[in-house]
């Protein structure tokens, strides 16, 4: 069995070992956060959030911890106050929500920042990169502003039930999984990505549900070119500027999990393909991989929420 911090501890460990930007990076930049803490005043260094010195990942955070160890665990895609009834209804201990929430979901434009680091990693200028992320930041953040950020948290602790999300380490998990069957596939074709993608259990599974894999820029038979995962992870979809920088960077395709009508827009014009994977299913196979963990350690587990539920812990 876990306790909830070993499972908070291993998804911060997952998540910075899977990161697209490396391993090193990430640690550089925590690095950096520690720098900057040091030099703090006193009152500032009472307000700093101590979590951002070890964890980079500001939408995945331990929101009610009861001490008790770990045993049955409800997850889902979304977590909300109705997830918390049916966990306490279904005897689950504890609750694992993929998307942010309380605390987590206040500052997910934080961790945002690591969209303008993959860009440049596709070859945007680092400036440029930084500059277009600034501003779509400030946006989520005012957003997020007026939403009631606690109420499942509030029920959590009313029904004493474990209370966790992990959203960027398992959306780490995705990107990294499609970087590498892309690569090894080699797809030459638009089209030829699509059949690729139907070919992972999530993604077959969300054909099923009338969910699957989508062009929604380009056509089947367009050349891919340098291929982006830009749209995978990094808290939240990026700024609808940055289609013309990854354009004029060499990227003929961007893959990612959902897509608005401006951004399409915007990256047609320039000439981009874009392949949809899809929401829940990209974002379950991020979970999947995450939970399986758990499983070895034999806790069992109760999905929920829009989560398509395949484990690689089966021995094939």
């Amino acid at each position: 069995m876990m306790t909830l911090k070993q499972i908070y501890d291993l998804a911060i460990d997952l998540g910075i070992k899977n990161d697209l930007r490396g391993e090193a990076k990430v640690k550089k930049n925590l690095a950096k956060q520690k720098e900057k803490y040091q030099k703090l005043g006193k009152e500032k260094k009472a307000e700093f959030d101590q979590e951002n010195l070890t964890n980079p990942y500001s939408d995945t955070r331990i929101l009610y911890d009861n001490g008790k160890e770990v045993k049955k665990v409800l997850v889902g895609i979304d977590i909300g106050v109705q997830e918390i009834l049916l966990a306490k209804t279904l005897g689950c201990d504890t609750a694992i929500s993929h998307h942010p929430d309380s605390i987590a979901l206040a500052d997910l434009s934080s961790v945002m920042h690591l969209q303008a680091e993959v860009l440049a990693m596709y070859g945007v200028p680092i400036n440029i990169a930084e500059a277009i992320t600034k501003e779509r930041v400030s946006e989520v953040a005012r957003g997020l502003s007026p939403i009631n950020h606690n109420r499942a948290v509030d029920a959590a602790k009313l029904l004493n039930i474990n209370y966790i999300c992990v959203h960027t380490p398992c959306d780490n998990l995705a990107a990294i999984y499609l970087d590498k069957e892309i690569k090894k596939a080699k797809p030459e074709t638009v089209g030829e990505i699509i059949d690729l993608l139907k070919k992972i259990p999530e993604y077959a599974e969300a054909v099923k549900l009338k969910a699957g894999p989508k062009i929604f820029a380009g056509s089947a038979d367009n050349s891919v070119g340098k291929i982006a995962l830009t749209e995978i992870t990094g808290g939240t979809s990026g700024s609808k500027d940055m289609y013309e920088k990854i354009s004029q960077a060499g990227i003929g395709t961007i893959i990612g999990m959902h897509l608005g009508e401006e951004s399409r827009k915007e990256a047609m014009k320039h000439y981009l393909n874009v392949v949809i994977a899809g929401h829940m299913s990209s974002d379950s196979l991020g979970v999947n991989q995450f939970i399986d963990k758990l499983e070895k350690q034999k806790i069992e587990i109760v999905p929920c929420s829009g989560l398509i539920r395949v484990s690689r812990n089966v021995k094939k």
